[in-house]
């Protein structure tokens, strides 16, 4: 395992710094904010792969993990404006989107009745009407008819919002939906904690320190979250690194997060289509880094509907070891943003094709990583089968 960070370390071009980070890393030592800059800044993507891959199977070995789940997105329509979204509409432009009933929502869910799927995520915009109560009353439902679900729910931006119209503190607004049958927390609304940004792209929402705030009062609760990081806009490395820094430290007190999402930036129909979109190759670099700072967060999740199937193949030997689930064609986040999946589904099979194809084991998961079905001597038949592309993965065995 350890044979391609110990060839990248031998290489007599490589930098002293850089060389110095590599073995902190190979010696499983946390690297400090400046190295992981530097990481950023001088490091080439075949050694940040080195270092990445060997984290990853350092905690997880070949294991690439999935789940079935469906996604609720309750409105789009939404108080805040902030000028990354291609997704929400404001109220007063309410022709362009949509409001779900409770009992709309409940019929997404019956609709899944008899298929294998453990988890809804719901997640949307925020309005006045879509407030603490109406969201007890959903999630008691939904555990009333389907018990064993796994409900994951609403982002701290929307926390935040019903909390302060409820006149209720985190801890009790968190534990009123405790109780009602909420199970996890998903990682949305993060973007970029650094105020610098935050004012630039989204200032009328919480601050960086209200969501973190929100999920460690949820932590303390013992509800578990996600994680994410908007990047490839208008910050710079240090802001990444300011941002992930202060998602370690909050580990280090809760130990509360399960994995971290970075959600790359997508230009269309949105306020900074201006800007251009990063490569891929910063998308893998990203990971990289991602995963060599967050020592202390179990698993690196690529979104495939955002950045599509091949890149995500691509980043399984960039530190990733999840890429979410089968979304089943219910989420419209990233396809209204011109992600590459437009029509964001994938089923079983299609998943487990991709991950063996670059030499990876497929395991199902449920919401919080405990492994459901171990997939990779599991042959589909033929007639369900849909083939995705083989990318050669030169990972160290």
């Amino acid at each position: 395992m350890t044979s391609a960070i110990e060839s990248v370390l031998r290489a007599p071009q490589l930098q002293a710094d850089l060389r110095r980070i590599g073995e902190k890393v190979l010696n499983q030592e946390r690297i400090t904010p400046d190295e992981g800059v530097m990481l950023y800044e001088k490091a080439d993507l075949s050694y940040l792969a080195a270092l990445a891959n060997f984290v990853r199977e350092q905690k997880h070995g070949n294991n690439t993990y999935f789940n079935r789940n469906f996604h609720i997105e309750p409105t789009n329509l939404c108080v805040y404006s902030c000028k990354f979204c291609s997704y929400s509409r404001l109220i007063k432009q309410k022709e362009e989107g949509w409001i779900l009933t409770k009992e709309q929502m409940m019929d997404i869910v019956k609709s899944y009745d008899q298929k294998p799927v453990t988890e809804v995520h719901i997640v949307g915009g925020v309005l006045p009407q879509m407030n603490l109560a109406f969201f007890t009353d959903l999630l008691r439902s939904i555990k009333q008819h389907r018990p064993e679900l796994h409900i994951k729910g609403f982002t701290a931006v929307e926390y935040y919002y019903m909390f302060k119209k409820a006149k209720v503190n985190y801890t009790e607004g968190l534990q009123l939906l405790l109780e009602a049958g909420l199970d996890s927390i998903p990682g949305g609304g993060a973007e970029i904690f650094h105020p610098d940004i935050r004012q630039q792209i989204c200032e009328d929402k919480c601050t960086g320190q209200e969501w973190l705030a929100i999920h460690e009062a949820a932590h303390h609760l013992g509800i578990p979250s996600n994680c994410t990081m908007l990047y490839g806009h208008i910050e710079q490395y240090w802001h990444r690194i300011d941002h992930l820094e202060r998602l370690r430290q909050l580990q280090d007190r809760t130990q509360g997060m399960n994995c971290f999402i970075p959600l790359k930036f997508r230009r269309e129909n949105n306020e900074m289509s201006y800007l251009n979109e990063v490569s891929v190759l910063e998308d893998l670099r990203n990971y990289a880094v991602s995963r060599i700072y967050l020592d202390n967060i179990p698993h690196l999740k690529a979104y495939w509907p955002m950045i599509g199937k091949t890149t995500t193949q691509l980043s399984l030997a960039f530190g990733v070891n999840d890429i979410d689930g089968t979304i089943d064609d219910t989420t419209k986040i990233y396809s209204m943003a011109g992600a590459e999946d437009q029509n964001p589904t994938m089923s079983t099979q299609q998943l487990v094709a991709l991950i063996k194809n670059v030499g990876r084991r497929p395991i199902e998961r449920d919401s919080i990583f405990r492994p459901i079905q171990d997939y990779s001597e599991i042959v589909f038949p033929k007639n369900e089968f849909v083939a995705l592309p083989v990318i050669q993965n030169e990972r160290s065995n």
